[in-house]
């Protein structure tokens, strides 16, 4: 089965790993390669141990936007 993977870099430089087709499927790494080794570990866990059939979902892509963050008044 083929599987959709995010990953990120987090502020202090640890690679994070998701599956947006498997809740709770994520790990972490110290560079790409680790990472990955690691999400496939977490697939098949999260695979053994989810009740349900899971479908992986059709890669479409993935958009960066932004958007303004209103300031809201303390009260």
């Amino acid at each position: 089965m083929d599987f959709n993977v995010v990953i990120e870099q987090d502020e202090d430089g640890v690679y994070v790993a998701s599956v947006p087709e498997i809740e709770g499927c994520h790990t972490q790494g110290k560079n790409v390669p680790e990472v990955l080794e690691r999400i496939k570990e977490a697939i098949e866990l999260c695979l053994e141990a989810d009740e349900e059939p899971i479908e992986p979902m059709k890669f479409i892509g993935i958009q960066k936007i932004q958007v303004s963050r209103k300031v809201l008044p303390i009260k």
